[in-house]
Formats: C-alpha cells, structure tokens, sequence
C-alpha cells in the first residue's frame, strides 16, 4: 500500500477557531450571551458565504469588506473593523496538533495544507509561526482565488503538490469539506481531535510507533 501524503487545514485543526469567543471578546456590547453571539456570529461570517466569503476567496480586501458588511448588518465600521482586526487573536495555535504536526515531520512525512484564508491572516500565520514553514507547500484559498468546498481547490492543490488525489490525506473539521475532498478523490478525515486524527494516520500507515 502506498504511504499517503498529510494535508491539514488551518482554523479548527491546527488554529483555534471559535467565532463565538471572537464576537463576545470584540464587541462584547452586542455578543453579550450565547444568543446574541451565534446572531452576529450569523451575521458577519454568513456561514463564510456572501461577504466574508468573497473575503477567503481574495475577492475584496480588508478596506471593501469593513463598509459592506457595516452595511448590510447595522454595526458601526468601528465595530467591523475590531472583529477583522481580532481574528488573528482567535488564530493560536493548537498545542497537541502542533505536537501531531511535529512528529510527521520529525517522521520524515511531506506536509501539505489546504486552508481558507484570507490574504492578511494568511501573511500573519505565516510571519507569526515558525511551524508554517514545516509545510513542503500549500494553499490559501485567498492566493489562488477558490474556496472550500468548491472542486476547483482540490483539483488546483493536488496538481501544485504534483501528487494523485488518491494518495492525499485531508484533515478538515468541516464535514462538507470533507465530502468535497472525497468527492474529487482525495482520502480525507473529518477531524474532531487528535487522537482521532493520529488514529487515522496510524490506519494509513504514516508510522508504526
């Protein structure tokens, strides 16, 4: 059996990301409780369609996307832009998938992400984190204007990685990314913690020990 090759995604598997947390924590005079948390949460990121989504896509930057959604859902500018400039605050790292991350690579296993990003977080994660650079290559969907679930960006990253869509092994918490994946014919795991994930690893044979 041919070894696979790792492929991670960023936010909620190897990045915190709770957009709960970041709402109650920027504007905690709206996002005061659950409730109201999970309205802007809705609001704002729109299920990472509309807005936010054209944001993860690098079809808008930072100074577009304040106004438009300022507009669309009530809140001040000021307000907008305190959620845009909290999420790498949101963005840490996960210690125990950091320390999965570490043992492939100490392992000798070519690492690889795929990750929906917009370009200022991207560049953050990148300049911030030194374990970023672990990675052989990978894709921000910002840089290559296309988005999970979309096919387009599993079929753009498996020929940039030159490797088959068979032998790539995707780690998304998503669940509809996951089947997105599969269906262009990646092996993938949705990813629900780290013992599952080094579990998954184990069953594709990424190390005996």
């Amino acid at each position: 059996m041919k070894r696979l090759t790792p492929v991670f995604d960023f936010g909620g598997v190897l990045f915190d990301w709770h957009p709960p947390s970041l709402l109650r924590r920027e504007l905690p005079q709206r996002a005061f409780d659950a409730d109201s948390a999970a309205h802007w949460v809705e609001q704002v990121f729109q299920g990472y369609g509309g807005d936010w989504g054209a944001f993860d896509r690098g079809a808008v930057d930072v100074a577009e996307l304040v106004p438009r959604i300022a507009r669309r859902t009530g809140l001040a500018e000021h307000e907008v832009q305190a959620i845009v400039d909290g999420v790498p605050r949101e963005l840490q790292p996960l210690p125990g998938s950091v320390a999965l991350l570490r043992r492939l690579r100490d392992a000798g296993a070519p690492l690889y992400f795929l990750s929906n990003m917009p370009a200022p977080y991207a560049d953050h994660l990148e300049a911030q984190h030194d374990f970023v650079g672990w990675f052989r290559d990978g894709v921000f969907s910002a840089r290559v204007q296309a988005v999970k679930p979309e096919r387009a960006i599993f079929d753009l990253a498996a020929a940039r990685f030159g490797i088959a869509p068979a032998e790539l092994l995707f780690f998304d918490d998503v669940l509809a990314n996951v089947q997105a994946a599969q269906a262009a014919g990646w092996q993938a795991v949705h990813f629900t913690g780290v013992d599952a994930a080094e579990a998954a690893l184990r069953a594709h044979g990424l190390w005996s020990s």
